[in-house]
């Protein structure tokens, strides 16, 4: 399960539904910002400044709604006043959908997939005591956590905390695209560290999207359209001089550097690459059964 935030750039570029396979040169709207806590760019081709103008900020409002539900690092998110008091009254829907499909990642991981895991992260951040350690590896169980309609409420308050940093990514990526989906962009590409591919390319032909290994240099070149990928690496950001920012429950250390999976959305991709990490090929081959939307399409 990943602990540490990797470094986000968003990237979005898309056609308007107006805007032909083929045709004579098409404006382009342009954005810089940021997002996510990083540098953020959108491009919407087949649309002037002041016609992109609204879609700009309705994106720029839903990542900051999204992150005030998901983010670890707003000490106001909802994700934080769980941690803090123990219990969180009312969840957002959207915190809701995104815990149940932590729990089938966590059911179909052999439990490597533990959102629970962020004492241990801390722990070890803080170079901890071996017993401060033990302890924080005790508040660990997803299935501990309590999840209702109306409330959510964690094992041991004070002591156990969540993190979704493994997932959220993909989840916000696919609330942005559907976004944009639904102000009529049809063929859009939204890369925020998860990608999620709509439609094609202006010319006609699918998203080409280059998936990295080590330091960065990309290692292969799939085809998607209306379809996400999600790379982790395991080595990527360095916790401690052992542990990497992938972390599974039982302390085991990664199987793999980097893996790729492909899927319907972006969300399972985020969380099935990050979970998948940690497992053997034959826990792998085991987990992308019940998942059969998933493929992997790169293992280093």
């Amino acid at each position: 399960m990943t602990l540490l935030s990797r470094r986000r750039f968003l990237a979005i570029s898309a056609a308007s539904a107006a805007c032909p396979a083929v045709a004579a040169p098409a404006p382009t709207a342009r954005w810089h910002g940021s997002a996510l806590g990083a540098s953020a760019t959108m491009q919407l081709a087949g649309l002037t400044d002041a016609q992109a103008h609204p879609i700009f900020a309705a994106v720029e409002a839903e990542v900051t709604r999204l992150e005030n539900i998901f983010s670890l690092y707003r000490p106001d998110s909802q994700l934080s006043r769980l941690n803090r008091d123990g219990q969180l009254s009312n969840p957002a829907p959207e915190l809701l959908s995104l815990f149940s499909l932590c729990s089938a990642l966590h059911e179909n991981s052999d439990g490597v997939f533990d959102p629970t895991i962020q004492p241990l992260w801390v722990a070890l951040a803080n170079n901890a005591s071996a017993a401060d350690i033990a302890s924080a590896k005790a508040t660990i169980g997803w299935h501990n956590v309590t999840v209702e309609s109306d409330a959510v409420r964690l094992p041991y308050p004070g002591q156990s905390a969540l993190t979704l940093n493994g997932i959220a990514q993909g989840a916000i990526t696919d609330r942005i695209a559907a976004l944009l989906r639904s102000k009529g962009l049809r063929n859009v590409l939204v890369d925020m560290g998860e990608i999620a591919a709509l439609g094609y390319r202006n010319d006609g032909q699918p998203w080409q999207v280059g998936l990295a290994g080590p330091e960065r240099t990309v290692k292969k070149r799939i085809a998607l359209s209306d379809r996400a990928v999600a790379t982790s690496d395991s080595s990527s950001l360095m916790l401690t001089g052992v542990h990497g920012h992938i972390l599974s429950p039982t302390g085991q250390m990664p199987n793999h550097q980097v893996l790729s999976v492909s899927a319907k959305t972006a969300a399972l991709a985020d969380g099935l690459s990050t979970a998948l990490c940690a497992l053997s090929d034959r826990q792998i081959a085991n987990a992308l059964q019940r998942f059969p939307d998933a493929r992997l399409e790169m293992k280093i």
